[in-house]
Formats: structure tokens, sequence, C-alpha cells
């Protein structure tokens, strides 16, 4: 966070504890922390082509902070502390992703969260594992909230990575538990980003189908360049040629959005099963067509049916009131919820110290829980399964972005159902 965009937070932050306070998720609200700000540096991509999903992790990271410091910030041994985002720009590019790695560590910040990108977040690791060890006096930890290639808590786990979001495998084992039951579903199309998460989903996807579901027929299996594909037009005609039914894809940003506007455009009548289709623009971009027809996976939905999740999405709808705003993502506030009860654990700022905590947090908010498991630091929280629908439709209270369309939660899986094993041989300093 910029210091002008910190002041603005600071001065928010009476409106924050009002707001909380009537939605039940805080009680008396002290006064703003006034220690030494703990920095926390958001290394995403702010410009270029996925610049949107970067400002909107951005805004998820300002309330969650602005949440903690309404309460009084984090309490340590010397006085309380208010975190602080520092924004670094990746660009969308893993060199850019690590040249915000060495600026942040330039600047003694000792916290760094990236998520929109597997690539990127593979970079950050092995970065911080050869800087951690080379330079133990400022060691730094490392937060995911979104990059879900599986092998990062598996082949490439470390010590001072901590993923909050569901894995790739753990999200297809939720799709796949609406598809099984599928029984008109007879072949579908896989469609993917060329990089490693989206190879990831697609390899997944094929396993599962084989071993779930081995009477459906993949009819296409393709991936497309990352962010460069302007014009979907040419892969909608072939989904809609294959015959397929259903497409299953883990696109995200633009990549979903022009897919899924160029498959209505032609007039594939399919359903989307999806990891992001609840989300930036690709609602609006598919109208009435998505009816019943577009299905996502998230760790949460704001139309989860309990008095404590509706509270808890009108209180960020009253922050970022601008229907283009609309993006907030539970894992996001637990991770900052779980980062503030570590380092007050820790009673420590120091990466270390804070790890040690993080691998054993439980933390709880508006309802939804999760902890950390500590032998790969994949955390186990509550995924959802939920399907677009007009809003004021049973069960859809609220709508996407203002789009009028929002998501029927359809299926929800317990931490123990989503859990996956692991093959994490992790070295311990």
């Amino acid at each position: 966070m910029t210091s002008s965009t910190f002041s603005r937070a600071r001065r928010a932050l009476l409106a924050c504890a009002i707001g909380l306070a009537a939605t039940g998720l805080a009680h008396a609200q002290p006064a703003a922390p006034q220690g030494t700000p703990i920095r926390i540096a958001m290394i995403e991509g702010l410009s270029g082509p996925f610049a949107n999903t970067g400002e909107a992790v951005f805004r998820n990271l300002v309330w969650a902070t602005e949440r903690v410091n309404a309460r009084g910030g984090v309490r340590l041994p010397g006085g309380n502390r208010p975190l602080v985002i520092d924004r670094f720009d990746s660009k969308g590019q893993t060199e850019e992703a690590l040249s915000g790695l060495r600026a942040a560590i330039d600047k003694d910040i000792r916290i760094i969260t990236q998520g929109n990108s597997s690539a990127a977040a593979a970079g950050l690791i092995d970065a911080l594992n050869k800087h951690n060890e080379r330079d133990p006096s400022r060691q730094v930890l490392f937060l995911n909230y979104s990059a879900v290639d599986p092998i990062l808590t598996n082949e490439k786990c470390s010590y001072w990575h901590f993923r909050f979001d569901a894995h790739a495998n753990m999200r297809m084992t939720a799709l796949m538990s609406v598809i099984g039951e599928d029984k008109d579903l007879r072949n579908v199309y896989l469609i993917g980003q060329d990089y490693s998460f989206g190879q990831a989903v697609l390899r997944e996807a094929r396993a599962q189908l084989a071993a779930r579901r081995p009477d459906v027929r993949i009819v296409g299996d393709e991936l497309h360049p990352m962010a460069r594909i302007k014009d979907f037009a040419p892969y909608a005609a072939k989904i809609k040629a294959s015959g397929a039914q259903a497409v299953l894809t883990g696109n995200w940003g633009n990549d979903l959005t022009l897919l899924v506007k160029a498959a209505r455009e032609v007039g594939f009548e399919g359903t989307f099963y999806t990891f992001y289709g609840n989300a930036l623009g690709a609602p609006a971009a598919i109208g009435d067509a998505g009816i019943g027809k577009v299905i996502a996976v998230a760790d949460w939905f704001p139309n989860v049916p309990t008095r404590e999740s509706e509270a808890f999405y009108q209180s960020f709808r009253q922050r970022f009131p601008n229907p283009a705003d609309d993006y907030v993502h539970m894992r996001m506030q637990l991770m900052i919820e779980a980062l503030a009860q570590a380092i007050e654990r820790a009673g420590s700022v120091e990466a270390a110290a804070i790890a040690a905590q993080l691998e054993k947090v439980e933390v709880k908010l508006a309802g939804q829980t999760g902890r950390m498991r500590g032998a790969d630091h994949q955390f186990q929280q509550t995924l959802a399964v939920a399907v677009m629908d007009r809003q004021g439709a049973p069960g859809v209270k609220f709508d996407v972005e203002g789009s009028g369309y929002g998501f029927r939660v359809i299926r929800q899986l317990a931490p123990q159902q989503a859990e996956q094993p692991h093959t994490c041989n992790m070295a311990r300093p």
C-alpha cells in the first residue's frame, strides 16, 4: 500500500469498525494502532491483460487489513502494530515478480503475498529458498492466495511458502462431485491456458474423468496461449462443432470472459464447468445463456445460505459499493486473519517464528473455518460448487458485479472431503 493509500485506509478504519460491529464480525473497536506498520508486499499484475484481477486482490487485502487494524492491530510485546499492504506490479510476468521480490527485500519487507500466476509463484518459491538460506538475518515469508498448481505444495513445497487457496486437484474433486451425478453428460471439451496451472487442470480432469466417469468421452483437449488471445471465436467454433455437451476449463481473468462470450455468440448451449466462472465479467458476458449452465467452484460464495455469510458479504459491499468492485474472496480474509494470529502467537515479526505458528493455525470468520496442514503448508477449508441463475431466483439473493446474475450453492464439501494426499518432503531450517 502506498503512503497515500495507507492514509485513506486509516481514515476508513472508523467506518469499517462501524460496519463490522453492525454485522457481528467485531465488537468494541479500539483506536487504530500507532506502532510501526508491519508491511506486506503484494506482488501482483497491476497492469497488462490481468490488471483487473490484481486490483481486485488489492481491495480484498486492504479490507482484510482494515478489519485487523480496526480492532487494534496486531498485538505484540512492544505494542500493537497495524498491517499495511505495499503494492509491487509484476505486470503478469515471472521476471517482474522476481524484481518485485528484490525490491520488497530492499525495503526490508519480510512478508510477501502473491497468487495470480502459478508460474510466478514457483519462481518466487525458488528465489525465497535461496535468499533465506543465504541471508538468514532477513528471511522472508510467502503467503499464496491463488496460485493453485498442485506442485507448489508437493514437489516444490517449501517451509517459507503457505497456500491458502485449494489447489487444482482439490477444486477438480469438488467439480467432479457434480459432474459425477450428471447422468446425461456423454462428452466434454477440455480447454485451458498453456502454462503450469492450465496444464495441471487438464491433466487432473483427464485422470478424474477416467476414474469417476469413464463413460464420458473427451471430444476436445487443447491449450491456448495465455493472455494473448483477443478473439476466441475460432476456439468457440471448434467447441460447438465437436458436439460437446460441456466445457471444462480452469481459465481465469479475460481468458475466461472472452471464451464464454465467444461461445455464447456462436450459439454453444452446453454447460461450462469452471474454476472461476463466477466473477470478473464472466456472468455478464454469457448472460441468460448461462442460467443453469455455468458452474463454478470456490471456497465461498456470497449466497452461502447463512446469516453470518450474508452479513460478511454486505459489509464488503458497504466498503466497496461500486458493482465493478464486487470481488470478495473469503480465503484472502482468512489468510490475513491467520497471519495476524501467527504473529501474535510468535510474539515476533521474524519470518521463521511466524512460519512455526502458521503451520498450526486455525481460523474462523463469518462461519467459514480453515486450518493449515503443517506437513505441506496447504490450507484445508470448505469448498462449494454453485450454478449461475438470475438474481431473485431461489437461493440467489445477491448478484455478481451488478450483472443481474448470481450463483446458487448446490454442493458443499467439508474440509475432510476436499483434502488430498501430498508428496511433500519439506526441508526445514
